[in-house]
């Protein structure tokens, strides 16, 4: 497991690099860009070092060409996979985001209008294809790419690849107000991430349902050979998932409230479930989803 081994080093260095680089890097951007909180520019700060690092791994195993970063076979067969995952990712998260609000786990803003709406739609939709498209070709297509022709055991590898994917979700979870931040934030906040897991009650719910998400994803790339219907699904899961949670606010009175994690308001025991039930259907419908060539690459 030698890719594997890189792959967590790369990580780990980009979180302590992150940590470390977080102070003086707020220092600088904060007087200009003053709506940033210093837990959002070191989540910045992290992806950049973690690129960086990547790129290095890259390199070291010989992964550079686009096939390797999962994008390989015709332009346009590959955007029309991404697009069929996209749509696929809208229609299956949308019946989670409307169910929370039926049964009143989350309820709409009072602010909420259709100019602002519409607003959120669109902004959520550009983070949903950057989150998608950069998460998937790093961790699914890359990693686990790499990790599959290491190990030659591509269940192993999914299901460890879905543990990293989860795990790297945590950094900068908590916020720091601005009147709060010192030279050991940076610090703190790793502490703080690392915190989670020395009691993982407190982020089970979300950490199992965005493995479980790793793992679908994770089986997809590995079933089509190539990252474009699995960044789709992503996005769309993302465009979704954001636009709820900036036009709703969670209702921790709810009697319903223990199946989202209050580590993000989203994810949790129904997402998990959610996520399972798309699984197990994506297995069962493999050949008829994906197609009897790419399900005979496997």
């Amino acid at each position: 497991m030698r890719a594997f081994a890189w792959f967590v080093g790369a990580i780990a260095f980009a979180l302590l690099g992150a940590s470390l680089l977080a102070w003086p890097a707020y220092l600088v951007i904060h007087p200009h860009v003053p709506a940033w909180w210093f837990d959002k520019i070191a989540t910045r700060l992290f992806d950049v070092l973690v690129l960086i690092a990547l790129i290095y791994v890259a390199r070291r195993l010989r992964a550079t060409k686009a096939r390797d970063w999962g994008y390989q076979g015709p332009a346009g067969a590959w955007l029309r996979d991404f697009g069929a995952g996209l749509a696929a990712g809208v229609v299956t998260m949308l019946p989670v985001a409307l169910s929370m609000l039926a049964i009143g786990l989350r309820v709409p803003n009072a602010d909420l209008s259709l100019a602002l709406a519409r607003h959120v739609l669109l902004a959520a939709l550009g983070s949903g294809l950057l989150v998608g498209l950069a998460e998937e070709s790093v961790i699914h297509g890359l990693m686990q790419g790499a990790v599959i022709r290491d190990s030659r055991r591509p269940l192993l590898a999914i299901g460890l690849v879905a543990l990293v994917f989860s795990s790297v979700h945590f950094f900068a979870r908590a916020r720091i107000a601005h009147e709060s931040v010192t030279w050991h934030s940076g610090l703190d906040m790793l502490t703080q991430t690392l915190a989670h897991f020395a009691a993982p009650g407190t982020i089970l719910d979300s950490f199992l349902s965005l493995a479980a998400i790793g793992v679908l994803t994770g089986l997809i790339t590995w079933w089509t050979g190539r990252v474009a219907y699995a960044a789709g699904l992503h996005a769309g899961w993302v465009w979704i998932m954001l636009a709820t949670t900036r036009v709703t606010r969670l209702d921790t009175s709810s009697a319903s409230a223990w199946l989202v994690s209050r580590s993000d308001g989203f994810t949790g025991w129904l997402v998990l479930a959610w996520t399972l039930v798309i699984i197990g259907l994506a297995l069962a419908l493999r050949g008829w989803l994906f197609g009897p060539r790419r399900a005979a690459r496997a």
